[in-house]
């Protein structure tokens, strides 16, 4: 029986036809040094030798199917419908977890109870797995966040599961910044806190959406800003009309990091 200090951690894993890097996911979560995981991978009916791969590993996933769905965010969402866990995360199918780190976010949500979440560091990936840069973490807020403040890492993110279930469930319209609309549901109940150790790789390839749909992140943003009373004259929409002037110049520069493999 496992002691009772060692709260359950739920990780639900969205998949559709990456079969190229499910495996190492799903290793990621498994080998971690923590007693307490339910790790719960859902799969919108993959056809690319998926299935194959997560019925090797089925005897340790809490639950899995292999179903046509909506999409990630309804993945997602159909996940932690079954979650058990005081703990969740969500761990994308071609991201990983650096070792050790669900242990380490579970210490320090236990040591600082009134902390909603808590969010580490995460490396940029290429296809290889090779380094290739840092996600910009760095210690946000509810307003901040409002402002486009972001910073939060989602494959480095851990959170409670009763703010969960006050904010739950993901907005299934959002394609891309249903994470965004995630933090700023949470931070507006609890602080959310960085942490400067790196817990999660976030891969970046051709077909991920950061590279193949990054034109449509920053209008879902907005929408978030301006559902919760943001000003159309606020920072996020200067951002928003900075990044689409730099958009061509920013996925040129990661399409060329990830051919080169250079840090």
């Amino acid at each position: 029986m496992n002691p009772p200090k060692f709260p359950l951690v739920s990780i639900v894993t969205p998949s559709f036809n990456q079969a190229r890097f499910l495996e190492a996911t799903i290793r990621s979560v498994l080998e971690q040094d923590y007693p307490r995981i339910e790790y719960i991978l859902v799969d919108g009916g993959s056809t690319d030798g998926s299935v194959d791969i997560i019925h090797r590993y089925s005897e340790r996933l809490a639950w899995w199917v292999s179903e046509r769905d909506k999409g990630q965010t309804d993945a997602i969402n159909k996940g932690f419908a079954r979650a058990n866990g005081e703990i969740l995360a969500w761990l994308n199918s071609d991201d990983t977890y650096q070792p050790g780190a669900v242990a380490e976010a579970v210490a320090f949500l236990r040591g600082r109870p009134e902390v909603g979440l808590v969010y580490g560091d995460a490396n940029f990936i290429d296809e290889n797995g090779e380094l290739i840069g840092r996600f910009p973490a760095a210690q946000t807020d509810y307003r901040r966040l409002r402002r486009g403040y972001v910073h939060i890492p989602q494959q480095a993110s851990f959170w409670r599961a009763d703010l969960w279930k006050k904010v739950a469930p993901l907005d299934p319209s959002f394609y891309f910044a249903m994470d965004y609309d995630l933090w700023v549901r949470i931070a507006a109940l609890a602080p959310v806190r960085y942490t400067p150790r790196t817990w999660a790789n976030f891969r970046l390839h051709t077909q991920g959406k950061t590279i193949a749909a990054d034109d449509r992140c920053w209008p879902e943003m907005l929408r978030v800003h301006y559902r919760d009373g943001g000003s159309w004259f606020g920072i996020l929409p200067v951002k928003y009309l900075v990044r689409k002037i730099i958009s061509p110049f920013w996925r040129l520069r990661l399409q060329r990091k990830m051919r080169s493999g250079q840090t």
